[in-house]
């Protein structure tokens, strides 16, 4: 229309389909690269539709019910409504009707092919079906978790799997899976016939089907079938080689074996088959860890490869074994649970000793034994062994470990703390620091040392030996264990009327308005604060008098000593007393009429009143006491359902947006496009797996302390290496060239530590590093028997010129261009750092004495362990 005089609007005109088609289609190669467009996948004029393309009919099969009716699909039916509204705007253009007529048609027209595609268009009305119900549109079928692409094309359904119920079995290996005979039977890989297995075939051929172990299938050459099961004569069959034998499963193949959620690797391992009557799936109990599985109830899922390849891929990638260490927190994600930890503990302390025949049958137990019974620490008035010892024999030799607790000594009479030396306990209590999935811990130590395999095995060992010997000694739990002496009960009924009476107090001065308010707090918060902190550090305490009265040999403690189950604030609640209830991070809110409950006054901020429990659960909770207790335990089921999707959902976005990437042969992580997204994998292009934490000595102490742990001065005795520790050492004194290469060292060491004080500025020296220097450098004391006493037959040139020379045989990336040589720079730096302050002349020589033969060794496995370390 056009404008009046005095508005002033642009002549409105309505633009048809095909005149933008045409607009579209003169749009130039340029500018639709300037627009954005990528003329290969799009250009324009591709959004205005000229034709329609039909899907062929498995895209949208019709039901038939009987000879004369049948259904068609949804996708059918509009485009049967497409059709007809396009028949009919051309029958009445060609009779000429008027246009608005023909453009409601039109929209009709428009209107069907929009819901065609997509029927949830905001604003407009769905098509519905005859019978009310909206139709189904292409868009409704792409999308979401349901739709073609997550559900049939991502997630696809398997055969050769099972899935039943899991059960604990401490007999089994850590990596074997206990599989029922009904499914080994069922299960079947296609094994082919070669001249080396043919004999073994043809017996599991002639077994048949039903018979475990058999077979239910072959497969000639030319892909023809014989079913067994319907097989007359089974034995006449003559196996050729090439032909395929779909034989049972059987002990020791491999399989996958998998827990959902699926939310890291180490949910999906590859365990080895053990064939077992009964019809649930048995696997050790160290391996629940990483599936987070328990045995109330959970299945889980067995897969069987069905190629060599695929067979050698799950045991040289999948192995429980290869998993033991995990690269999330570069420690192990298994350890010793349950009652073989709190067997361990037991087994253990200074005050256990184990007689004769008991120590024979536990020898058994240990698969390694080599028949020789150790000498017992105890001969009159019987022989006794500890049970230190016998724990020992199920430990690798050559493992060293220390760890030193609060008032360790080399002694430790307090028995506190752990030494072993190759594989024997020397003093300690083994508990969940040592054997659990710590850092640093036995499990971590022996992966490293020894491999992966015979840290399954030792899992296994100590298993078998610490189960048994647990047997035989017995140990229970009751109500016994939770009840305290009346002493206890007295001071626990004090502590909480102490706590009752501050609240009384607090409430007063509150009432009188004589609080002042805490810093960034209201009145009311820093009221509820005090009563807080009263009401907790009652609980608090009265758990304490509740957990040093119970004795050493109450079962509930000794389980919370070992680490394998409870804490002390189950300890408390148990027996002492439940505690402040919170709903919110609050104290239980009031309702209606200023009150938590009908059964209390207006306005009463007593703590009963507002969901503190003062009873034990041993001593029972009153009605009003429990309806909070359930009100706190509901918020936290609440909470656990709803953070579980949550945290779902940000996993599922975080793993679409990171799949892709990876890291290439070249050193670069990659996506799939191969854009690089790190030159260097983490930076330092190492494999998580193999880091440990480790202290870089040049970091910490005072200048002095410094100058006397590293600084060598041949030309002033007082500085000087003792002459007597080396062989060369009289030759040396005062020789300028040697000086010139010790004083070069330690302007090194010196340019490490102002520049690691640099970087790390709060002094924290304990930092994730490859390779543990210290354990190779006890490692090679060990071996090769250092005499302490006798004087190098190393030379400072060596020492220090050797360590010089490692440092270049450290590659992470390899390559002559200057880019590379700084990235492979910035990936040691810190490494270097570590090696330096750990290789220094004098420590070599004065600290580990440390003599030729035994140096080099120390360099090469350096060496060799660094660069399998690298990713």
């Amino acid at each position: 229309d056009k404008g009046t005089d005095d508005t002033d609007q642009p002549e409105q005109k309505v633009l048809l389909p095909d005149e933008i088609l045409n607009v579209f289609k003169h749009i130039s190669r340029e500018d639709c690269w300037r627009l954005g467009f990528n003329e290969q996948f799009s250009r324009p004029e591709w959004m205005i539709l000229t034709v329609l393309p039909v899907p062929p009919p498995p895209v949208r099969p019709s039901i038939s019910f009987n000879e004369s009716q049948r259904g068609e699909d949804d996708l059918t039916y509009k485009l049967g409504d497409i059709l007809k509204a396009n028949i009919n705007v051309q029958k009445l253009e060609l009779d000429g009707s008027p246009q608005h007529v023909i453009q409601d048609i039109e929209k009709l027209l428009q209107y069907h092919v929009a819901t065609y595609m997509d029927n949830d268009i905001a604003g407009q009305p769905q098509a519905l079906q005859k019978s009310g119900r909206p139709v189904k549109s292409i868009r409704a079928r792409l999308k979401g978790k349901e739709g073609r692409i997550r559900n049939n094309l991502m997630g696809k359904r398997v055969d050769f799997s099972g899935r039943t119920v899991i059960s604990g079995d401490p007999n089994l290996e850590l990596d074997q899976v206990g599989v029922p005979l009904s499914i080994a039977r069922t299960l079947t890989y296609p094994e082919i016939v070669t001249p080396y297995n043919i004999d073994r075939l043809t017996q599991l051929v002639r077994n048949g089907p039903n018979e475990h172990p058999g077979a239910k299938y072959v497969i000639r050459d030319n892909g023809t079938r014989i079913d067994l099961r319907y097989s007359k004569r089974t034995g006449d069959i003559q196996l050729q080689y090439g032909w395929k034998v779909e034989r049972h499963i059987v002990d020791n193949d491999p399989v996958l074996f998998n827990r959902q959620p699926s939310l890291h690797k180490m949910s999906m391992m590859a365990h080895r088959v053990k064939v077992m009557p009964y019809s649930t799936f048995r696997l050790n109990l160290s391996v629940t860890s990483p599936y987070n599985a328990d045995f109330d109830g959970d299945e889980m899922n067995l897969h069987v490869p069905q190629s060599e390849e695929t067979r050698a891929e799950l045991s040289q990638l999948c192995a429980v074994p290869l998993q033991i260490v995990s690269p999330q927190s570069n420690k192990p994600c298994m350890g010793i649970v349950q009652d073989t930890l709190a067997g361990v503990r037991k087994l253990t302390l200074k005050s256990t000793f184990i007689e004769y025949d008991q120590v024979l049958n536990m020898l058994y137990w240990i698969p390694e034994w080599d028949g020789i019974v150790p000498p017992p620490t105890i001969i009159k008035p019987k022989p006794l062994w500890t049970g230190k010892q016998v724990l020992s024999m199920a430990i690798p030799s050559g493992i060293h470990l220390q760890r030193f607790d609060d008032g360790t000594t080399m002694l430790s009479p307090k028995d506190n703390g752990i030494l072993i030396i190759d594989g024997k306990i020397m003093f300690g209590v083994v508990d969940k620091k040592t054997v659990g999935s710590s850092s640093g811990g036995l499990i971590h130590v022996v992966t490293r040392e020894k491999g992966p395999y015979v840290c399954a095995s030792l899992f296994g060992n100590i298993q078998k030996v610490v189960n048994f010997w647990f047997l035989h000694n017995g140990f229970s739990i009751g109500i016994g264990d939770t009840i305290a002496d009346e002493k206890t009960m007295r001071e626990i009924t004090e502590s909480i009327a102490v706590a009752k009476q501050k609240v009384e107090e607090v409430t007063k001065e509150a009432q009188a308005n004589l609080l002042t308010a805490k810093h960034g707090m209201t009145l009311r918060e820093s009221f509820e604060d005090n009563v807080v902190r009263f009401l907790n550090e009652a609980r608090d305490k009265a758990g304490r008098s509740a957990e040093v009265n119970l004795k050493d040999l109450n079962n509930v403690k000794q389980m919370v000593s070992a680490g394998s189950k409870g804490s002390f604030i189950n300890i408390a609640q148990m027996s002492a007393c439940v505690g402040q209830q919170s709903v919110e991070g609050k104290r239980i809110a009031f309702g209606f009429a200023d009150r938590t409950l009908p059964h209390f006054s207006k306005d009463d901020y007593s703590p009963e009143s507002k969901g503190f429990v003062e009873n034990s659960y041993l001593r029972g909770l009153t009605p009003q006491e429990f309806f909070f207790h359930a009100m706190g335990g509901r918020e936290g089921l609440i909470d656990t359902a709803v953070k579980t999707a949550e945290t779902g959902y940000i996993q599922r976005r975080l793993v679409k947006a990171l799949e892709d990437i990876m890291v290439h042969y070249d050193g670069t992580t990659r996506n799939s496009l191969g854009n690089i997204i790190q030159f260097i994998y983490g930076e330092d292009g190492i494999d998580a797996s193999h880091i440990e934490k480790q202290s870089i000595d040049t970091i910490s102490g005072s200048d002095a302390a410094f100058e006397k742990r590293y600084r060598i001065d041949v030309l002033n005795p007082e500085h000087g290496l003792n002459p007597a520790l080396l062989e060369s050492g009289s030759e040396i004194l005062g020789d300028v060239k040697i000086q010139a290469i010790l004083d070069e060292e330690y302007k090194q060491l010196l340019k490490d530590r102002s520049f690691l004080r640099k970087v790390f500025v709060d002094g924290e020296n304990n930092w994730p590093l490859p390779i543990n220097i210290r354990r190779i450098i006890q490692n090679a004391q060990n071996t090769f028997k250092i005499d302490r006493t006798r004087p190098t037959d190393l030379t400072i040139p060596e020492v220090v010129n050797s360590v010089k020379e490692l440092h270049s045989k450290l590659l992470v990336l390899r390559g002559r261009s200057e880019i590379l040589k700084e990235a492979q720079e910035n990936a040691i730096t810190l490494f270097s750092c570590l090696v330096r302050s750990r290789l220094a002349c004098r420590r070599v020589v004065e600290e580990y004495r440390l003599n030729r033969e035994t140096f080099r060794w120390v360099l090469d496995n350096i060496e060799s362990q660094f660069l399998r370390s690298v990713v």
